[in-house]
């Protein structure tokens, strides 16, 4: 007898308790004002070995003209119609979350915006960077040689530590005597921001008051004591090595279909269900063959029945684990956990990718 439906019957297991764990408040949020940010630019790459915009295409020539000009070497437009080694780009730089100082180099990402070919070979004309304050002025030149990081793209390119700042730009921590901690998103919960507040007033606070408080799921203010603001590095510190008390985490399930990744957090249980499933096989031969050395009864199995003891939901990992012993693909497995949810029995909520 041969069938072509493989049959799981799920009933309830209970779940054994995890072991309290901790981790840091610095592992699972950050102050802020610490955020990366951006400088922009547009140059001019010159240098090209025929591959730039050229001579008509006018965004490229009129800056050319005008940077000829600013040297004290005028020319025209009519001069330039021939030009086939100069490209326009747009430039941007990423600032780093801790900020950075005058003289720190960064790396400029370089983008043709015009007809250009290629930038191999080429060389990006000391220009201006600007932002992230709006008419801020310039904060940055950029300057060097183009490196094409990805053949299949030459029209983008980098110049390794080309952008030299001109000015400080240092993140804001602290205004009125506060700083607020922001919670990554995974970890952003009334119940996490909550318990990260009380495990700072428990062990920060002299006198019983309250000096940090949950306004939201993402974030914790916390006032600085007096005593301490005046230096308050060693707070700070002090506050970001608090250990706190891992909570059980979010029932999730995440699906990245592109990738074929399925990930499990948190207790996700499924109630009593059946799941029938084709691609799987279940063989039988009557009468039984007697076994030999050299023809042995190999037993295999298609099914698997999920413990029933308990009286409880059965877990998601379960199915996991009795899908993998089948050796159900990833797409299959992918598409069950997708119709469980569908019709209520997957208690969990549902991130697809």
């Amino acid at each position: 007898m041969r069938k072509t439906l493989a049959m799981i019957v799920l009933c309830g297991v209970l779940g054994l308790a995890s072991p309290a764990r901790a981790v840091k408040v610095a592992d699972i949020t950050r102050i802020d004002g610490q955020r990366s940010n951006v400088l922009t630019g547009l140059g001019l790459v010159y240098g090209l070995r025929g591959t730039g915009d050229g001579g008509d295409f006018m965004p490229a020539i009129k800056p050319l003209v005008s940077m000829l000009r600013n040297f004290k070497d005028p020319a025209t437009v009519a001069e330039l119609s021939k030009v086939q080694n100069v490209a326009v780009v747009s430039l941007i730089a990423h600032i780093p979350k801790n900020g950075v100082r005058q003289g720190d180099k960064l790396d400029v990402y370089v983008m043709s915006l015009g007809d250009a070919g290629s930038l191999r070979g080429g060389r990006l004309f000391i220009c201006p960077m600007q932002g992230p304050i709006p008419d801020g002025g310039v904060f940055a030149m950029s300057e060097g040689p183009v490196t094409i990081e990805d053949p299949s793209t030459p029209t983008v390119g980098v110049v390794k530590q080309g952008c030299v700042m001109e000015v400080d730009l240092q993140q804001k921590y602290i205004e009125n005597g506060k700083f607020k901690l922001v919670l990554e998103d995974p970890a952003a919960s009334w119940t996490t921001a909550s318990l990260i507040a009380r495990t700072i007033n428990g062990a920060e606070s002299e006198n019983g008051e309250t000096i940090a408080y949950a306004v939201d799921p993402k974030e914790v203010v916390v006032n600085i004591p007096p005593p301490e603001r005046e230096r308050p590095d060693s707070f700070i510190s002090r506050v970001q090595q608090l250990a706190v008390p891992m909570i059980a985490a979010e029932a999730r399930v995440q699906i990245n279909d592109k990738t074929g990744t399925l990930i499990v957090t948190g207790d996700v249980e499924i109630s009593p269900v059946v799941i029938s499933h084709k691609g799987l096989t279940i063989t039988t031969i009557t009468p039984p063959p007697v076994p030999t050395v050299r023809n042995p009864v190999v037993q295999s199995r298609d099914t698997v029945a999920l413990d029933t003891a308990g009286g409880a939901n059965a877990k998601l990992q379960d199915l996991v684990n009795a899908l993998e012993e089948l050796k159900v693909p990833v797409e299959d497995r992918i598409t069950i956990v997708k119709e469980l949810y569908k019709t209520g029995k997957l208690h969990a909520k549902l991130i697809v990718e």
